[in-house]
């Protein structure tokens, strides 16, 4: 069985980061956590367009 990449450790790490930026007042943090998140929503939109592609 093949493991999919589903993306949602990056979300939910992403948004981890981006929280303890805001609370700690770290941008640097905050910016690395958005763009974690945004990297694991590219992960989903690829999974779903390969399912769609296969279906």
């Amino acid at each position: 069985m093949v493991k999919e990449d589903t993306g949602l450790k990056d979300k939910v790490v992403g948004k981890l980061k981006e929280v303890e930026g805001k609370v700690t007042g770290d941008k640097l943090r905050e910016a690395q956590g958005k763009a974690q998140r945004t990297k694991g929503k590219v992960k989903k939109d690829l999974t779903d367009a390969k399912k769609r592609k296969g279906d």
